[in-house]
Order: structure tokens, then sequence, then C-alpha cells
């Protein structure tokens, strides 16, 4: 799977990884829009957004198609929403709410094929592979496959070193946002608590020799030294842009 190994390589490199959360509007067209504007990955959110299976398989097959990573975020950690996440056709997993190895061996189990694992594989997951064989499986998906467990909640954060030195883990991501409420300073992301918070767990990442994965402000992050970054959401992004545009043509009309 050349996008996912790809991705991991850039990473584990240590070199400024960026890519976007889709969560209001995912449609096919944004994978392309992805690599036009020079990312590196894309996250399709099926914990909070909208997005349908079989959009969402849309865009990972157009991943596929462009050798573009796409990601998704799992509605849920259940065993059977990972057998079904997984068979949709992304890259890897954004995977929110973890807060134990046991949260990851269930994962685990459903994303790797016997002995190691309980999967039985289908879908358009099987259009990476080359056969349909254990071998094939393992050497071109399962050896590539990216997992980002989220800490959001004091107990992932108690049980980030045991996270973060799990045999899946990619890289330790952090959910800002649901951290910060759990910790009680919600959407205060300069308030000391939420920083000690985050600074523990990227030393439990490096302790493990794992990366570490934000959300929030993309030069921001750079200045505090993340390399593996999600810039927003486009949605988002596109209402911040088109508020500058009016203002841009508010405060120019004023000079008319």
């Amino acid at each position: 799977m050349q996008p996912a190994k790809r991705l991991r390589d850039k990473v584990s490199r240590g070199e400024l990884t960026t890519g976007v959360l889709a969560i209001d509007h995912v449609w096919p067209d944004l994978v392309e829009l992805s690599v036009r504007a020079g990312l590196d990955y894309l996250i399709v959110d099926m914990e909070h957004g909208p997005c349908s299976p079989e959009t969402a398989a849309e865009v990972c097959a157009i991943g596929r198609r462009t050798n573009f990573p796409v990601l998704l975020r799992p509605r849920a950690n259940a065993y059977t929403n990972i057998r079904h996440a997984i068979d949709i056709g992304p890259v890897g997993f954004l995977l929110a709410c973890v807060e134990s190895a046991a949260d990851l061996d269930v994962v685990r189990d459903a994303i790797y094929l016997p002995p190691r694992g309980h999967r039985r594989p289908g879908g358009p997951s099987t259009r990476w592979v080359s056969a349909v064989f254990s071998s094939d499986w393992k050497g071109e998906v399962e050896d590539h496959f990216m997992i980002l467990p989220q800490i959001e909640t004091r107990r992932g954060l108690k049980n980030v070193a045991e996270i973060a030195g799990h045999e899946i883990t990619t890289a330790v991501a952090v959910g800002p946002f649901d951290l910060s409420a759990e910790l009680g300073v919600c959407g205060k992301m300069d308030d000391p608590v939420l920083k000690n918070a985050l600074e523990t767990i990227r030393a439990a990442a490096r302790k493990a020799g794992k990366p570490s994965w934000m959300f929030g402000d993309g030069a921001q992050l750079a200045r505090d030294g993340w390399r593996f970054i999600c810039l927003g959401e486009p949605t988002w992004m596109l209402e911040e842009a088109l508020r500058r545009k009016l203002k841009d043509a508010v405060g120019n009309s004023s000079h008319a």
C-alpha cells in the first residue's frame, strides 16, 4: 500500500507532515483538492460527521487511484465497527478516545488476519492487495496500516505509556478539545493544565520511539515542535476564508 508507506516514512523521518480532518462535509473532489494544495493526507471523520459508508468508500477509492493517503476516524472502536471501517479501504485509522492497551488489542484483532488477529478480509480494501492470501495482506496492507490512537480522557492520559508502546500504534494522537474539557479547561488551549498534559503525551511517545499527532493552528504547532499535524477542518477553513474575503470587501468599499 504505497500511500501508507510513503506517509509512514515521512512521519518517521520527522519531516513536517500536514493534512486535514473532514467532519462537516465530505465529498470526492476533496481528495484532488488536498493533492493540489500539497497536503500529505486526508482523514474522513465518521465519528462526528454525517459521511455515509458509501461516500467514505468512494473517497478512499479516489485516494487509492491517485496514490494519496486517506484515513478514517471510525464511529466507534468496537470490533465490528473497526472491521467494517477497514473494509471501506483506508490506509489507516484515527481512533477516538483510546483509554488503554486493551482498547488497541480489540483494534488489532479487527485489522489483522489470523494468527495475529481475527479479521476476515472483504470489501474495497481487498483492492489494495495483489492477491488475497495472508502473506499478501500482511506485506501489502497490514505492515503499512497506520493507527493513531487519540488521548482524550484522564484515563487515556494515565495509560498513555502503554498506549504509545502498543505494537499497532504508529503515532500517539491528541484530541485537544475533548481532553481540555475532560481536564476542566474546555477550549483553553493555552491553559497550563492542558499544556502539561500535552507534554506528558509527547514524552510518552518519544520514550516509545513514536511520533505525536496534533490538531490545531498549523503555524503555532510547527513553532511548538509538532511535526505530524492536522491543519483543521476544510469547511471551517472555508468559512474563515469567506469571512476574510467579506471583511476585505467591506473595508475597501469605504474607500470607494
